[in-house]
């Protein structure tokens, strides 16, 4: 799947929970809305993204810093399951 526009998705998703007082809480919450509400298609273009590349940005689109982080750090989580 194309990761061009999921980066804008991602960064929206971002922006929404960045306000939140607790960071740890936000990570969870990009986390937890990516999993819940993207196709395991989009969630495997997004990590696979991240794993290419670890800052975040390329000539496709930049990751806003708290989205970057809540991907790496809940990983496992975002991960589709084997089918």
């Amino acid at each position: 799947m194309n990761i061009v526009p999921l980066i804008p998705m991602a960064n929206q998703i971002g922006q929404f929970f960045e306000i939140l007082s607790n960071r740890e809480q936000g990570l969870r919450e990009i986390a937890e809305h990516i999993q819940k509400f993207w196709d395991p298609r989009m969630r495997r273009s997004l990590l696979d993204f991240v794993q290419e590349n670890p800052s975040g940005k390329s000539a496709d689109g930049e990751l806003l810093p708290i989205v970057l982080q809540a991907v790496v750090t809940h990983k496992q989580q975002l991960e589709p399951r084997s089918q």
